[in-house]
């Protein structure tokens, strides 16, 4: 009788086993299906991407310090013929 319970609880220890396997791998192909459908998903409503994203920041602060570069350039200008431009008579005004 001990035999016949030893071969039983082997063969109910293998069958978990095989059991618990088999659930690792249909855990598995869910989760590939799951990462399929929600890439399929974002694909769809046109979601960017992280390094998109980080890639069009960095362009943006890259116009906005090259912007206000050119806002000092331009207010050195104006001040610069402003100055030149007082200086001169009737070239101030366009009154008439």
């Amino acid at each position: 009788m001990t035999q016949t319970n030893n071969r039983f609880f082997d063969e109910l220890g293998r069958l978990m086993n095989d059991a618990a396997g088999a659930a690792q791998g249909m855990k598995r192909e869910v989760d590939s299906v799951i990462r399929n459908q929600a890439e399929k998903i974002l694909n769809d409503l046109d979601i960017v991407k992280r390094e998109e994203f980080e890639a069009v920041k960095d362009m943006a602060r890259l116009a906005r310090e090259e912007n206000e570069a050119l806002k000092a350039r331009i207010a050195a200008l104006e001040a610069k013929l402003g100055g030149a431009a007082g200086g001169a008579p009737g070239a101030g005004s366009a009154d008439g």
